[in-house]
């Protein structure tokens, strides 16, 4: 049987304890007066309207003389809401009001928000997001204003396949890189060729009637890809850019009706309140795991570390490219249910471990047997419940989400039931489950195989055994 080596506790120590101190402090980089998230803190979750509570919003028409048509009506709720689910909005609820050519919509606040200014909070969900790029760059006249150049667009919104927020590899800028149609990517190869052979001829992008680059062409694009650059200050404005481009332009402008706030259901001290209660839970369940089950407890509680640390990274988004979660009151309760099965699933190998020691089998042994013979009853629970958290989360979460897809057989018979709070339940619980993989059944065990090379630690009451 071959042994861990005694070097890998401290090598999944070092993980965990590093996962754990950028998973609540963050990292974060600085290029002269600018500063860039390059893994998010807990800080930064975005909390539900459970919890911090949000704003309710009205969308209509910006021209009282529009008759809209259902589908229309129907097509800017679609756009609202494919905005918000790309921005990491996943507690939310959206109507479209088709009698009353309106679109209601409810969300939460942004986790940075301190001036709970409404009109800003729903500024982007409203854009028209008309994305067009041209032949040279606009002028700007006596008045101050941007002309457009002359003639029809090169490309416009239609023309983009997908749209996302990264850094450059060179200056490290924030930009947006786009990939093509290929209804753009010709037309696009033809302008770079005819601006580049014009002597580094320029092409300009523009959003909403607004000039918001303008590059120089330094090569003749083929491939369908495209970048904007030059124009952000902070990462969040190009990925705000790359999200009202992937979500698509609304069918006409829309203004907002009427808007308010909501109070968090629960009070403004019940997140306080959870924290510190998970606080003294988490200790009291540390104290319990040591005690009873002592060398095997001590490594429970670190894997526990680093789980609840990998549950909160998750939500968070961790790494700037990629969105975060919104974490209701059900999302907590998932976070809950997992760490407690993840104590239940270090319990039950520590159990075995101490039947094979009271049997009389070796240190190395008992710890190989009760792994092994956990390992099936740990399996069958976390998977069964991984199960049911890809259905809460198809069932629940956006209609165009990986889960949903996956479950289009089976749940094109039910109605679309988009809600937000019961879908971040099943993702805290998909999350939780998968860490549990990878800390209560790899993590602590190569931990504990590794402690118990030590000459000092290889003393079966450490185990469960009897004192000697």
């Amino acid at each position: 049987m071959k042994r861990t080596s005694k070097s890998v506790f401290f090598i999944v120590f070092l993980l965990i304890a590093g996962l754990t101190y950028t998973t609540v402090f963050g990292v974060y980089t600085h290029f002269g007066d600018r500063s860039d998230t390059v893994i998010r803190s807990a800080s930064d979750i975005r909390f539900g309207i459970d919890i911090r509570g949000g704003v309710d919003v009205t969308f209509a028409p910006a021209d009282s003389k529009v008759d809209a048509t259902d589908a229309q009506i129907e097509a800017v709720k679609n756009v609202i809401e494919k905005r918000m689910v790309n921005s990491g909005i996943t507690d939310y609820e959206i109507y479209a009001d088709t009698n009353n050519n309106q679109v209601i919509a409810r969300f939460p606040w942004k986790s940075d928000e301190e001036s709970y200014d409404v009109a800003s909070a729903i500024e982007e969900l409203g854009k028209t997001a008309m994305l067009e790029f041209y032949i040279g760059e606009g002028t700007t006249g006596s008045d101050g204003t941007m002309t457009k150049p002359s003639g029809d667009p090169i490309l416009t919104g239609e023309d983009v396949e997908s749209a996302s927020a990264a850094y450059d590899s060179e200056s490290r800028e924030p930009v947006v890189q786009l990939k093509l149609k290929s209804s753009g990517t010709k037309a696009f190869a033809e302008a770079t060729e005819q601006q580049y052979n014009n002597g580094n001829g320029k092409i300009s992008i523009w959003l909403d009637n607004e000039q918001i680059s303008a590059p120089s062409v330094n090569s003749i694009i083929t491939d369908g890809n495209a970048v904007i650059s030059g124009s952000f200050s902070e990462y969040s404005e190009a990925s705000s850019l790359a999200t009202l481009i992937s979500s698509g332009a609304l069918p006409f402008s829309i203004t907002t009706a009427s808007y308010g706030t909501v109070t968090p259901t629960l009070g403004e001290r019940a997140l306080d309140l959870m924290v510190l209660a998970g606080v003294i839970a988490f200790v009291l369940v540390a104290v319990f795991m040591i005690v009873m089950y002592r060398l095997p407890g001590v490594v429970a509680v670190i894997a526990l570390v680093g789980q609840m640390a990998g549950t909160l990274a998750a939500i968070s988004g961790y790494f700037s490219v990629f969105n975060g979660f919104t974490l209701t009151l059900p999302g907590i309760a998932g976070i809950i249910l997992t760490i407690g099965m993840s104590v239940d699933c270090n319990v039950i190998t520590a159990e075995r471990i101490k039947e094979e020691i009271r049997k009389g089998k070796t240190i190395d042994g008992a710890v190989a047997a009760g792994c092994k013979n956990s390992f099936s009853a740990i399996l069958d629970g976390n998977v069964t419940v991984l199960i049911v958290s890809i259905v809460l989360m198809g069932v629940f979460g956006p209609p165009d989400g990986l889960f949903a897809t996956i479950l289009k057989p089976v749940l094109f018979m039910f109605p679309a039931a988009t809600t937000g709070a019961v879908y971040s339940f099943g993702f805290t619980l998909f999350v939780g489950i998968v860490l549990n993989f990878v800390m209560g059944m790899l993590a602590s065990r190569l931990m504990l195989k590794s402690l118990t090379r030590f000459k000092f630690l290889r003393k079966p009451w450490l185990l469960g055994g009897e004192r000697g």
